[in-house]
């Protein structure tokens, strides 16, 4: 198991040094170079030169890509100029990453919780009511857009109906305590159950809209591995030695059909922080989607760079807890 895992994080280093390759090219890549898209109208030859000097542009690419290199590593990406200007772009990452793990994890709790039991109900009750309508319900959970739902959920629950907060990740009027970052875990530490119960209301409709995808994703791939598995000689045999039905669903239905699960399980989760960007836009949540989408706006670069790679490193080393849940529920995972 030990030889697995520093395999997986072998490979893993390589895929963030390739990552921080491609980031660095993007940047030798915008138009007029760093400088100019750093000094704007500023650029004089004289800014350009002290600049150029400073960033070490002026030394050969592969002494700027380590220097790149070892200014990531220790967190220095440079002040923000859009996002939060004259603040350091590696603290507005670290203020606003909490946010959208809080909401990304919740989102993903709700496609997982549903996800996996509908899923597998659908398989044992193939071809019934239940099962046709579950499809149904899973083809627009992936066909409806993000932000169109989030739009409508909006609307319904906290606009028309307003059982819900319209926006925001806690009502202003609040005074918390501020511990992790995490409001609804912060009301829980600090036993201010009141903001943590008005954190937990904002964070509903957002990850009601960034789990649909998730959740359909999960649901037909949990049902169709659930048939596969039905289908197996291995479960008519347990059936035919006259095993109970729990024991044939734990030991030989599901750990086998939670296989392929696991695996989608981890490359949704890299889809949450894609689809966070939208559903942050709509419902004013404050992360990273949000901080992606003003650093575009207004070009600025050191929050993207911040962002793009440890977000990057983030889908990396969950992709890694989930390559070690697989070799957990499937030993011959860790001979490959």
């Amino acid at each position: 198991m030990i030889r697995f895992i520093v395999r997986r994080l072998l490979q893993m280093v390589g895929v963030v040094v390739i990552l921080s390759l491609l980031v660095f090219a993007w940047l030798k890549a915008l138009p007029g170079g760093t400088v100019s898209a750093l000094l704007g109208e500023r650029a004089t030859p004289e800014r350009r030169a002290a600049l150029e000097k400073a960033l070490g542009l002026d030394q050969p690419i592969y002494v700027q890509y380590w220097e790149f290199v070892k200014r990531a590593v220790r967190g220095e990406f440079g002040a923000s100029t859009g996002v939060q200007p004259g603040t350091d772009a590696f603290d507005v990452f670290l203020t606003r990453f909490p946010a959208t793990i809080e909401l990304a994890v919740c989102a993903l709790v709700l496609a997982i919780v549903l996800g996996i039991p509908l899923g597998y109900l659908a398989a044992r009750r193939r071809a019934s009511l239940f099962d046709n309508t579950s499809i149904v319900f899973s083809l627009i959970g992936i066909a409806v857009p993000v932000f169109f739902l989030a739009f409508l959920l909006k609307y319904w629950f906290a606009v028309k109906l307003q059982w819900l907060p319209v926006s925001g990740r806690q009502d202003p009027g609040i005074d918390a305590t501020r511990v992790t970052g995490f409001f609804v875990l912060d009301g829980l530490l600090t036993r201010e159950f009141d903001a943590s119960w008005d954190a937990l209301k904002h964070l509903i409709l957002p990850s009601l809209a960034l789990a649909t995808i998730p959740f359909a994703v999960i649901f037909r791939i949990t049902r169709a591995s659930v048939l596969e598995v039905l289908d197996e000689d291995y479960v008519r045999t347990a059936e035919s030695k006259g095993l109970t039905n729990r024991i044939i669903r734990g030991r030989h239905v599901l750990r086998n059909a939670l296989l392929p699960v696991v695996t989608t399980i981890g490359l949704q989760t890299g889809g949450l922080l894609v689809g966070a960007v939208l559903t942050e836009r709509v419902f004013s949540w404050g992360g990273l989607g949000d901080a992606l989408a003003i650093a575009f706006q207004r070009r600025d670069y050191a929050v993207l760079q911040v962002c793009i790679l440890m977000a990057a490193v983030t889908y990396v080393v969950i992709n890694l807890l989930v390559d070690i849940a697989y070799a957990v529920i499937d030993p011959r995972v860790r001979t490959r």
